[in-house]
């Protein structure tokens, strides 16, 4: 299972996010949540996760915000699940604590922990590293582009949208590296689905 834990950045010197974020991530996250978010701290929450693909939607989407530390824990977790988050443990709980301490400390602000298997965890940790670090650099442009994508619309239809010709919005996509990433993401589901079976 995934864990990620959660911690504001600068919450001493800003306004409280954690209000307003969950409801967000509870929405865009929908029923692959196998139990709710909630605040477990003053300035962080907890989610827990059962399939890799949720699990790295959740990292990508936490990470943009640029307001969060993510730490990601892969392990096993206690059964039968607690009705609250802040009374489960396991590995991957005590995985993501590790995680998410490390974050802090991280120009990406993100980090990956498998209790039981560290080594698969730091080279997946490297190669999710490279793919924020590619999104860190994206345009607003690109990233107008990348949310119409996202909701289902072909570039094409998304080029009428913007008010911009096809060949302009496929300069777009090139410059933002969407195609790249569209893969880049796949491969990173399958290899956080087999960290999650080392890690079990």
């Amino acid at each position: 299972m995934y864990v990620i834990t959660v911690d504001q950045v600068a919450s001493r010197r800003t306004p409280d996010a954690v209000t307003a974020a969950l409801p967000d991530v509870t929405a865009a996250l929908g029923g692959r949540l196998l139990l709710p978010a909630e605040r477990t701290a003053g300035d962080e929450f907890q989610l827990l996760l059962g399939d890799a693909d949720a699990a790295l939607d959740a990292v990508l989407t936490l990470t943009r915000a640029d307001r969060w530390s993510v730490g990601c824990g892969v392990g096993s977790v206690r059964e039968p699940l607690p009705a609250s988050i802040r009374e489960a443990t396991g590995d991957a709980f005590f995985g993501a604590r590790t995680a998410v301490d490390r974050a802090k400390k991280r120009p990406t602000r993100f980090a990956l922990e498998a209790p039981t298997a560290p080594d698969a965890a730091a080279r997946l940790e490297a190669l999710i590293d490279l793919l924020l670090v590619t999104r860190a650099r994206r345009s607003p442009e690109g990233w107008e582009l990348f949310d119409l994508l996202e909701a289902g619309l072909t570039q094409a239809a998304a080029a009428t949208q913007l008010g911009i010709s096809p060949q302009a919005a496929s300069l777009r996509a090139q410059a933002a590296d969407l195609k790249t990433e569209g893969a880049v993401t796949a491969a990173l589901v399958t290899l956080l689905a087999e960290l999650d079976g080392e890690a079990a």
